[in-house]
């Protein structure tokens, strides 16, 4: 079996947790009731066990209701438990187990006979842990690596994640209604267990809709005289929750409840087309009088905040207008109004998103303008004109069912309700490149990583063609490696849960009597992220222009100047520097990227058909991981140095992109969406900039969608502040800047992290426009 550290690191965590509210004791005592359930129905049905262990769960890891809430619903976590995401707990019946080693630590204040009982806990969970099975049956010695352990070419995790459910099922028929409808499937298959159980977790809903309206209630009873306003809003909360225990919601506020309540019982982080599920309510609000629009901007403001406060870092997707939706008029309200709540309340999450297409008013964008110039970094822009078409072809689909696509994470597609897109594999472009030319030797720790691969010798090679083959062959052996752990992911996660909370609201679960991963999901599909593609590129080009084209070097002097980090090469690193680079609208490196990225895509694409998914395609992707990613990545022949960042997804390596925005912008929109599932492409003016040139910016902007930008998100920050937050953090605690498919606090980030943002190309008054 291969040795992976199970305590390791297994997402991006850039966001601090709210400590949990329960005292230490509680805590292991939950855990212990949770591991000894999950004991106890060893031997009975997957579906029976899980919602047993949920029983145990919920209602009482629901947090107390704060002051400045206006619907009620905040959860716990503890290193043992129940989930789909290890943003949030963890997947399926989890350990973490870094988080239980500290909470061990802290417990043992207490008293040492609690050690023992936290270490028969760890014991346990070794064998129980699902994520830990994964890794012991995907990983190998020098190919696949734990998510996150950066010293592999491919990393491979087990988790959920970016489920966006159908929550207008849900708000149309309520709690009961959606009974009436597995009963009704029921009749003609009683012994069903998905049935079974999934009307149990609807118990447990109604449940945890009676627990916070006794919060609500007992509150209520200890509220000091005189703060009426308090007073009535825990009076209809109260009220909401009893309402929607059973019954459909008819207001904005119960549908707002009874949405977020589900949202947080089936561990889903990513919410969207709030606008369209949620603008009809609203809309028959305001006409009527029972709220006003201030009241309606406090709600979606609270909402805004407990999404904040569930500290996912890269999630919370909330996804306004666009193509698709079923009542655009009332949509429009809902979006109008969270424009405002996004200006004002620049949070790290939710990750607003803003669908644009040609029927986009200009009253909208001057919004999305107003709050990108404010700071904000979000909305984030999605132009449906491209991703429409794309997603109908990438995912097998038609049109009518692509304008469902909601982008999650780092800008991964699915279709809301429809199918599954988790990413559960990570490729490592250019390390796949350095070892390459390295005779299949990682040069960063001296191990071959070429699998069943025998790579081209160097030496041996004679023209660019020949070259460029050989790196195909074992991108192309990864690429199989990567179906493969994607398909066993699902395989493995369906041995061990059914994700029953998730499923009840995903065609075709009800109908087909199936969990999501056992046959239910309508679509079964997957993503694969890849890292260092323009680097990647960049450094085939060099390799095509000096040694092949313009003989400068040998390939072979090439391979050691590389090898050699460039030292007593600096000749040759200069000539690597001074190629063409993607990012500047040149024919010559955005053709090279361009080719490249078809390959893969197409390649990911086509191993994930063959291998029984409806759609597997790669997101052009970017977060922490491509700096993490970098230091265990050798020198490349772009000029990179060994251990350096790499390029943030679609965009140039740092400080390449010198044509102005313009330019870069072209360089962007030049690969084909349809063979992607999500590109993050990042821009970033000073604020002086921005304002002065708002609407050369703004026409900019159009322009790069017109001729096929897919995406664009935006960063807008005084020049020198950057810089000068890495000298005097304690300044700047609520600077928030664009990581990639996310925003973060920058004083939170990791020192290398911040030397990457500040590598990109700031466009201020020094930059042409044109």
């Amino acid at each position: 079996m291969v040795k992976f550290d199970v305590e390791g690191g297994q997402n991006v965590e850039v966001s601090k947790k709210i400590k949990c509210e329960k005292p230490l004791v509680r805590q292991l005592e939950i855990m212990e009731e949770y591991t000894e359930t999950h004991k106890k129905y060893a031997s009975a049905s997957k579906e029976r066990r899980e919602v047993e262990c949920l029983k145990v769960i919920y209602p009482q890891m629901f947090r107390s209701i704060e002051d400045s809430d206006l619907i009620a619903g905040r959860l716990d976590f503890l290193p043992i438990g129940f989930g789909t995401v290890t943003s949030v707990g963890g997947v399926g019946h989890y350990c973490v187990f870094a988080k239980l080693r500290a909470f061990q630590k802290e417990i043992d204040e207490l008293g040492t006979e609690y050690h023992e009982r936290v270490e028969a806990l760890y014991k346990y969970w070794l064998d129980n842990d699902l994520k830990t099975e994964y890794c012991r049956r995907t990983l190998t010695e020098t190919t696949v690596g734990r998510f996150i352990d950066v010293n592999y070419p491919l990393i491979a995790t087990a988790r959920l994640s970016g489920m966006m459910l159908d929550y207008p099922k849900l708000l149309d028929n309520g709690i009961s209604g959606l009974k009436k409808i597995i009963s009704d499937k029921m009749a003609s298959d009683p012994e069903n267990e998905f049935y079974i159980t999934s009307l149990e977790c609807l118990d447990i809903c109604t449940a945890s809709a009676d627990y916070l309206r006794e919060q609500a209630e007992k509150q209520l009873a200890e509220l000091p005289d005189g703060n009426e306003k308090r007073r009535k809003e825990l009076r209809r909360m109260a009220d909401v929750l009893g309402k929607i225990r059973t019954a459909k919601p008819e207001t904005f506020h119960e549908a707002l409840q009874l949405f977020w309540l589900y949202a947080l019982l089936a561990g889903v982080i990513n919410y969207g087309r709030l606008d369209d599920f949620l603008g009809p309510y609203l809309a028959a609000d305001l006409e009527s009088g029972r709220i006003t629009e201030e009241e309606a901007y406090d709600y979606i403001r609270s909402l805004w905040t407990m999404i904040e406060n569930r500290r996912t870092t890269v999630n919370g997707r909330i996804v306004v207008g666009g193509k698709g939706r079923q009542h655009p008029k009332e949509a429009d309200i809902f979006m109008r109004i969270a424009l405002k709540v996004c200006k004002d309340c620049r949070y790290v999450e939710p990750q607003f998103t803003l669908r644009i297409d040609k029927d986009t008013t200009e009253e909208t964008w001057q919004a999305a303008l107003d709050a990108i110039g404010a700071g904000a970094t979000y909305p984030t822009l999605y132009n449906d004109e491209v991703n429409v078409p794309a997603v109908s072809y990438g995912m097998r689909v038609d049109e009518e069912t692509a304008k469902r696509y909601v982008p999650f994470g780092c800008t991964e597609f699915v279709l809301w309700g429809q199918s599954t897109g988790t990413p559960n594999i990570c490729i490592n472009l250019l390390k796949l490149l350095t070892i390459y030319m390295n005779d299949g030797i990682d040069p960063v720790d001296g191990q071959n990583k070429t699998g069943d691969i025998t790579p081209r010798k160097m030496s041996e090679i004679k023209t660019f063609e020949e070259f460029y083959e050989g790196y195909k062959e074992l991108l192309d052996y990864y690429m199989d490696l990567s179906a493969d752990a994607q398909y066993s992911s699902y395989e493995i996660m369906n041995e061990q849960v059914k994700f029953l909370f998730t499923s009840i609201l995903m065609d075709d679960c009800i109908e087909r009597g199936k969990a999501l991963l056992d046959g239910g999901v309508k679509y079964l599909g997957g993503t694969c992220e890849t890292y260092g593609n323009i680097n990647s590129s960049d450094s085939l080009y060099a390799i095509k222009k000096l040694v092949f084209e313009d003989k400068k070097v040998t390939l072979t002097e090439l391979c050691a100047a590389v090898k050699a980090n460039f030292e007593g090469y600096e000749d040759i690193r200069k000539m690597c520097l001074d190629c063409d680079k993607y990012g500047n609208d040149l024919d010559t490196a955005d053709g090279m990227a361009n080719d490249l990225y078809e390959f893969v895509s197409k390649g990911i694409r086509n191993q994930g058909i063959e291998k029984g998914m409806q759609y597997f395609l790669i997101v052009i992707s970017n977060n922490s991981l491509n700096t993490e990613w970098g230091i265990k990545t050798g020198a490349s022949p772009d000029g990179r140095l060994s251990g350096m960042y790499m390029n943030p997804a679609n965009n140039p390596q740092g400080g390449a992109d010198k044509n102005g925005p313009t330019a870069m912008l072209n360089s962007l929109c030049r690969f084909d969406a349809k063979y992607h599932a999500g590109s993050v492409q990042n821009i970033k003016f000073s604020a002086g900039m921005f304002k002065k040139n708002r609407s050369i910016i703004e026409a900019l902007f159009k322009t790069y969608f017109k001729k096929g930008g897919c995406h664009l998100m935006v960063t807008v920050v005084d020049s020198g502040v950057l810089e000068d937050a890495v000298v005097k953090p304690e300044k700047y605690p609520d600077l928030i800047v664009r990581v990639a498919g996310y925003s973060a606090v920058f004083v939170n980030l990791d020192p290398t992290v911040q030397r990457e943002i500040l590598s990109r190309t700031l466009y201020d008054e020094r930059n042409s426009l044109k």
